[in-house]
């Protein structure tokens, strides 16, 4: 399974990103997405996750009301739309994927993260 991210950079604080993550050689069936990210100095932390069809999602607190993830008609992506990014959220953003909700605690499957710098 590859998941391939992007969509990060460099914004000004109150600023938005949206970050993409496509998923290819997944063989199994309605798997979830999300994505974690790592802080400087700090361990890599749960963001977000969608289910399969999206109708489910879980964020973590300190981004409720300001990140929204989604998932791709094609199902085999996820986006996280991120707004009023502040300057705790850089890290480098990570997607994941795992075979069901229940288990993107510790996803099965991991991309290469992509860098969010935000500057206040």
């Amino acid at each position: 399974v590859q998941l391939q991210a992007s969509g990060g950079g460099l914004v000004q604080a109150g600023g938005s990103l949206r970050l993409s993550c496509a998923a290819s050689g997944y063989t199994g069936r309605n798997y979830a997405m999300g994505w974690y990210r790592q802080a400087p100095g700090k361990e890599r932390e749960f963001v977000a996750a969608s289910s399969w069809g999206g109708g489910t999602t879980n964020y973590t607190d300190s981004v409720k009301g300001r990140f929204t993830i989604s998932r791709g008609n094609a199902k085999n992506t996820v986006y996280l739309q991120m707004n009023s990014l502040k300057s705790e959220d850089t890290a480098v953003y990570y997607c994941a994927a795992s075979g069901a909700m229940a288990t993107m605690t510790s996803p099965a499957y991991w991309g290469k993260g992509t860098l969010v710098t935000v500057s206040s």
